[in-house]
């Protein structure tokens, strides 16, 4: 297993979500975007200086910056 952390994640890589460390408030957030436990996230598109990063999850491209991703945990496929 290769696990680390989203912002990790190289352009067309895929990944599944493992944990999500941060405050109840936005991780509940992200939750409801997608960003659940096995989920399979697509990094699909980075910023000139990758911050934010759009991420495809169940259909839907999220652009999420590094202070969130950075404390998400994933196991790249």
């Amino acid at each position: 297993m290769n696990k680390t952390t989203l912002n990790y994640l190289q352009l067309g890589e895929d990944c599944y979500i493992r944990k999500i460390f941060l405050e109840d408030s936005t991780k509940r957030r992200l939750q409801e975007l997608g960003f659940i436990k096995g989920s399979v996230v697509k990094c699909v598109l980075k910023s000139p200086f990758n911050d934010p990063t759009a991420y495809l999850v169940k259909g839907t491209v999220i652009a999420i910056r590094e202070e969130i991703t950075e404390n998400i945990l994933i196991e790249r496929i």
